[in-house]
Order: C-alpha cells, then structure tokens, then sequence
C-alpha cells in the first residue's frame, strides 16, 4: 500500500530508535501485524532487547542534559515544527491508524489532527511555564516558585489511540524541557514507527540532539518490566487497564518515581426527564459505537428517567439500525472492527454474562460474518437492558456494549446510580433544566474527571485537562496545567537585606 511506503514502513522493522539510528537487533522475536479491518498482514516489527533499551535510554538522558538548557520558546518552536510535519503526513498517518488499529479512516484523520492542535497548544504554553510569587514574612526578601525539566519521560500507550496520547504526553514534556521515551502498544507498534520516521526528519534539519524522541517495542514481561523499574526515567505516563496501573504504580511507587495513570472508565450518560433527544441520541450513538466501542471514554451506561425510557430506547435501537458497518478505510462506513479475535471473544462472553444475571439483549450482539468481514473482529453493538448492580455493568467491556438502566425520581437517584461504580473517567447529563445540570457539576454531582452537560462522553478537547478518579487513576494529560506533571516544582527565597532573620519569629544568636 502506498500510505506505507509514503511512512516509510518495510515489510520487515526493528523496534528501538533513538531518533536517528535504529538498533538492528533480530533474535528477541517478531511481531506480525495483521490489520482487523480484513486480516491481511501489512509487516512486521522485530522486538527490541534489554542491551538496545539501556542504549536508547542512555541517549536519552544524554540529550536531557542538552536540552533542558535550551529556552523553553525555543524548543516550543521545535514543537511548532513537528507540527508543520504531522500535516505533510496527515493523510497517510491517518490511514496507517485506521488500518492498523480498525477505527474509521475519519477517527483516524482526526486522530493525526489530535497530534497537530497538541502541537499548537504546546507551541504556546512553551511560554506560559507559569510560576507564582509569595509575599515573605521576614523584611527584604522575596518569594517564588518555579519549574525546572524533570528528565527523561516515558510513555506507555494503549492500541486503542495509537498515536494521539502519546502526543498529548510528548508535545507537553518537550516545551517543558525533557526527552521522550515511547513504548506503544505491541498490537499497533508500526503507527509509532511511522511517527519515529517523520521525527527523524525535524531531528536532521534542526540538528538536535539525538534521543530527544525515542522508542522502544519489546515485551511487557522485559522491556516494560525494565522502564517500569528504571530510575533514570522520573516519570512514566501509562494508558491502559486498571490491572495494568495498579501494577505499575506500586513499582515506580517503589522507586519514588512519578507516574500519569489513565486507566478504565464506565462512563454514563444521564437523561432527564427534560432531555433534549433531538441532541441526545447523535452523541449517544458515536459514543457508544465510536472506535467500537474502544474508546475509555465510550458511552457504557444509559440512566434514563422512567418518563422517556421508553421512547429513548426505541430511539436509540432505530439509530443502531442505520449504521453501516465494514473496513474502516471506507468514509462511508461507522463502525470498523474490534482490535482482535480476543476482542471479540470479551464481547461474546460479557453479552453471556449479563444474560446470565438478569439482562435482555435489545439489539445486537452478533459476530458479523460474511464479504468485507473476514477477519473474524466485526461485531454488531449491543444494546442491553441491565442493572446497575450487575457484576458485568460494574466492569469495562472495552467493546461496543450500551445498557440501558432505568431510575424513577429525582436527579439525585441517577447520580447516586452514575457514581456507583468504581471507575470515574468521563460522565455526561442530558437536561434543559439548569437545576438539574448545575447539581451533576456540583461537589456531591458526578465524580468523574470529566462532565459535560448536553454532550456526550467521548470526544474530549486538548485545551482541557484529560484524566479520571478512583480507579481510573488520578492522572491528567493534555491541556490545561496538566504540563506541570512533566516537571519538577522549587520554591526560591531571597534575602537581598543586610540581616539574616529567620521564620516564624524564631532567635538563633551566636
């Protein structure tokens, strides 16, 4: 496919870089890439060892000690740069995503212009690395904090956003003054590659120092063990399974390392009695069958009021009824495949599960079979009348399954239901009533990291900071003063008197 070579994608990759070079490492396995959207192999990347990772890393903080010395708007401008290459690339990065990973060829698009605004956001906050002043206590001094790079930052990032997050991650960390250090996910590892390719290109024009962007593809059980471990990386950012983030935070925790978890989310949407379904249901729907259902902030759980059950469910079935399924590739389609046949196989058994407990299948649940679905990972979404209770319900099915949960009274029984899960990622209300919407924004509203009010779940602005509660994790990336994470803070006083007061009044003569 043309895309590929446009990217620089061979039939056969390695899996460590250091910007430039490419450590040429064979014998610690090969990963096959097939793409779900029609299982044909599209190449193959050879895993790295632990001898390339310590290199990588070696050179990485090599280039930490270069750059951090660098003006923060300057190296906003190399940030600007990377940006102005993203667009050249924009149109075959986007169908690398898609192929890759399933998403639509549009998600895919809008993936890569993800990377371009967080380009744009971090060319300007390069000038806006903020600290305040304090006003002293004792005569003649002054106050002040400010932030200082932090080092070499890792990123770990899921195959469900291939190449978004970790620019959200590291875009930031480079105007803040660090260096970059990728794994990707082992099920989507040639969209990192072509990103590593187009890097090279602002890496030679500028002359910049070599391990400012590097990767790593390797196993989990050794290379991630290693990064996980290793102190010469202070921060590591990771995106995936609440599994996976407890593990990793107890070690870096270990060390006294930091770390950004982005873990689960069973995000809800609540509808009032006072929805405005005209609105609701479009952003239900790409909520909910979006990425397939991919996505940690898909739409998971329907809380309707009683009033408008049914008409919602009747509406949101015939929606179901008229999207059109097959390859990603094609504009016209809404829904792609899952990543896997293992995907697929977590469907298959959730839909088992909830049966089992009590819920009835409305719509859905198939494993669609026939020409344009050969891979074996196209389902059709599921629409579900469940319990809020149920085992299933409490977790992430990351697969397009909707249930439908009905509450009777107020407002305050459907918060108590939303907030009734142990993950707290995104959370959305349908109401035109300011009451109803002011109370799930409020302290005893959703508990989620994020809530909107008459949009959906997914589909979360750059500007604002991107994160969750409880087991999702704490962590926050993207926007807002999220770049503070990505450095160290250092308080600074000055005494610019002749007298060495001391704090709190305290005498110390000598």
């Amino acid at each position: 496919m043309e895309f590929l070579k446009t990217l620089g994608i061979k039939e056969k990759n390695f899996g460590a870089s250091t910007g430039l070079k490419w450590f040429e490492t064979t014998d610690q396995g090969e990963l096959k890439i097939y793409s779900p959207a029609d299982g044909k192999f599209i190449a193959s990347v050879y895993q790295c060892s632990e001898a390339d990772y310590d290199a990588v890393v070696k050179q990485s903080h090599e280039a930490f000690l270069q750059w951090r010395k660098i003006p923060a708007p300057k190296r906003g401008e190399i940030v600007r740069l990377v940006g102005e290459e993203l667009r050249k690339y924009k149109e075959p990065l986007g169908r690398l995503v898609s192929y890759e990973m399933g998403k639509s060829i549009q998600e895919g698009w809008g993936e890569v212009q993800e990377m371009i605004d967080i380009c744009d956001f971090a060319v300007g906050q390069s000038r806006q690395l903020y600290g305040f002043t304090m006003h002293s206590e004792r005569p003649n001094h002054r106050m002040y904090d400010q932030y200082h790079p932090l080092g070499v930052v890792g990123t770990i990032s899921a195959f469900n956003f291939p190449v978004a997050v970790w620019s959200w991650n590291a875009m930031i960390a480079t105007v803040c003054g660090d260096t970059n250090l990728w794994k990707p996910s082992s099920k989507v590892p040639l969209t990192a590659i072509a990103v590593q390719n187009i890097l090279a290109e602002v890496i030679k024009q500028n002359n910049l120092p070599e391990g400012l962007f590097s990767l790593v593809v390797g196993r989990g059980s050794s290379i991630g063990e290693k990064l996980l471990n290793d102190k010469r990386v202070p921060l590591i950012s990771i995106t995936g399974s609440t599994a996976v983030g407890r593990h990793a935070a107890k070690v870096i925790a270990g060390r006294f390392g930091k770390y950004i978890l982005e873990l689960g989310g069973n995000n809800a949407i609540i509808m009032t009695p006072d929805t405005d379904l005209k609105m609701a249901i479009p952003a239900i729907v790409f909520g909910a069958v979006g990425t397939a259902g991919q996505r940690c902030t898909t739409t998971r759980r329907l809380i309707i009021h009683e009033d408008i059950y049914d008409k919602v469910k009747d509406s949101v079935v015939k929606a179901y009824g008229s999207l059109k399924f097959g390859t990603p590739m094609d504009e016209k389609n809404h829904v792609g495949p899952l990543i896997d046949k293992a995907a697929v196989e977590l469907f298959k058994d959730a839909l088992k599960k909830v049966k089992t407990e009590g819920g009835n299948v409305i719509y859905g649940g198939e494993v669609m079979e026939g020409e344009g679905f050969e891979s074996g990972c196209y389902v059709r979404p599921a629409i579900v009348e469940a319990e809020n209770q149920y085992e299933i319900v409490q977790e992430e099915t990351f697969a397009p399954i909707l249930y439908l949960i009905k509450y009777k009274n107020s407002v305050d029984e459907a918060i108590k239901i939303h907030n009734d899960v142990v993950q707290g990622l995104s959370s959305a209300i349908f109401t035109t009533d300011m009451r109803e919407a002011e109370q799930f924004l409020s302290h005893w509203g959703s508990d989620c990291g994020i809530a909107n009010v008459n949009i959906g779940t997914s589909g979360a602005e750059i500007g604002g900071a991107f994160g969750g509660e409880k087991e999702t994790g704490g962590g926050r990336e993207s926007g807002s003063d999220a770049w503070k994470a990505y450095m160290r803070r250092q308080t600074n006083t000055i005494n610019y008197g002749t007298e060495l007061p001391l704090a709190q009044g305290i005498k110390f003569d000598i």
